[in-house]
């Protein structure tokens, strides 16, 4: 069975040729990161595929029962791989703007929700200990399946509202555009806050392994398209600047995630003026990292809290009430050997920098 299943009727061409592709992007992905045979993965990856295709047709309850045991890293991977193929996939002439043709919005919701049937992420493929883990040694393992289960569906949103507000499935009048800003927004800020629970336990991840190449402007771009909707719906616009030499070698993901953080907290506590994100080289093998907002400033009493971690009962303070953000901020710019500066001033902003040695590539 080393054959993907013929494209059935409920299947777009488009659709099913990208998530065709995506199987193989996600095997070579898991193969790596699991460290398990690449033609093993891929074979767990086409049972995936299929069950996918049983999810679009039969009930949710059979669903459920065949797809039980399905790994959960083989659907989110798949899911990634997926998204990913919609927003960069290969263009033609089959569809609307950019070139590239477009999947309807109700087939995408229809696989979205048949990757979470199959993963048992609507209550019926729970594990029966898992209350009893919650009251155990295990709990903190418990939380953040919890959490990962948050982030998985949440990443489908925001690409479903991304998708919308381009125009993808229509016209969208300004009331609904202020509507999909407001759901972008509560989604991006769920999607944080699982994220912050994963990573700060597990953001040391991000840091192992060896350094790779990357592009300096491709990292800030890509933290940008996140935040985008947040600027929009705030009407701040954000401003990059980008150093002379991009490609660079380091942890793109650690920088990426420290990055988003201090972007995303920029926008939330800034109501006018703008946010600015960039890079600045200050040696041949130096770069400084920085976030700049026109916000009201951090007072002091919060400033010295700022690295305190876990702060039940904080009111008013920049990232989460429980103080994650800045904690994994400062976690993994220490394990790439930098620390987080700050500079602020009551009613005229806030700027956040980190520099990190990143030699050239």
């Amino acid at each position: 069975m080393n054959r993907l299943p013929e494209r059935p009727g409920e299947f777009s061409a488009f659709a099913w040729s990208v998530l065709s592709a995506a199987v193989d992007r996600a095997a070579e992905t898991l193969a790596r990161t699991e460290h398990a045979p690449a033609e093993e993965v891929r074979r767990g990856l086409r049972h995936v595929l299929e069950l996918l295709v049983r999810a679009r047709v039969e009930s949710t309850e059979f669903t459920l029962a065949f797809g039980a045991g399905v790994p959960r890293s083989h659907v989110d991977a798949l899911r990634s791989e997926f998204l990913n193929g919609l927003e960069h996939g290969p263009g033609d002439d089959n569809g609307g703007g950019n070139g590239r043709p477009r999947i309807a919005t109700a087939e995408l919701v229809g696989i979205l929700t048949a990757m979470e049937r199959i993963s048992g992420r609507f209550g019926f493929g729970r594990r029966s200990d898992f209350v009893e883990r919650l009251a155990s040694p295990r709990a903190l393992e418990a939380v953040i399946e919890v959490a990962h289960d948050m982030r998985s569906p949440l990443a489908s949103i925001l690409f479903l509202v991304d998708a919308i507000q381009r125009g993808q499935s229509g016209p969208v009048s300004p009331v609904q555009e202020r509507q999909l800003g407001l759901i972008y927004g509560a989604a991006l800020g769920l999607n944080s806050m699982a994220s912050d629970v994963i990573d700060a336990v597990r953001g040391h991840r991000l840091v192992d392994g060896l350094p790779v190449p990357f592009s300096i402007s491709e990292t800030i771009s890509n933290v940008c398209a996140v935040v985008r909707p947040i600027g929009e719906e705030k009407g701040l616009p954000i401003h990059i600047v980008l150093p002379q030499a991009d490609s660079r070698v380091g942890y793109p993901s650690a920088v990426n995630r420290v990055l988003v953080n201090l972007t995303t907290n920029a926008l939330r506590y800034t109501e006018e003026g703008s946010v600015s994100v960039g890079c600045s080289e200050m040696a041949d093998d130096v770069v400084e990292f920085w976030v700049v907002d026109t916000g009201r400033g951090i007072p002091d009493n919060v400033l010295a809290m700022l690295y305190d971690g876990f702060r039940p009962g904080s009111v008013g303070m920049r990232f989460s009430s429980a103080g994650l953000g800045l904690a994994i901020c400062r976690s993994l710019l220490e394990a790439m050997g930098s620390t987080l500066q700050v500079q602020t001033a009551m009613d005229k902003g806030t700027r956040f920098s980190f520099q990190v040695k990143l030699p050239l590539a």
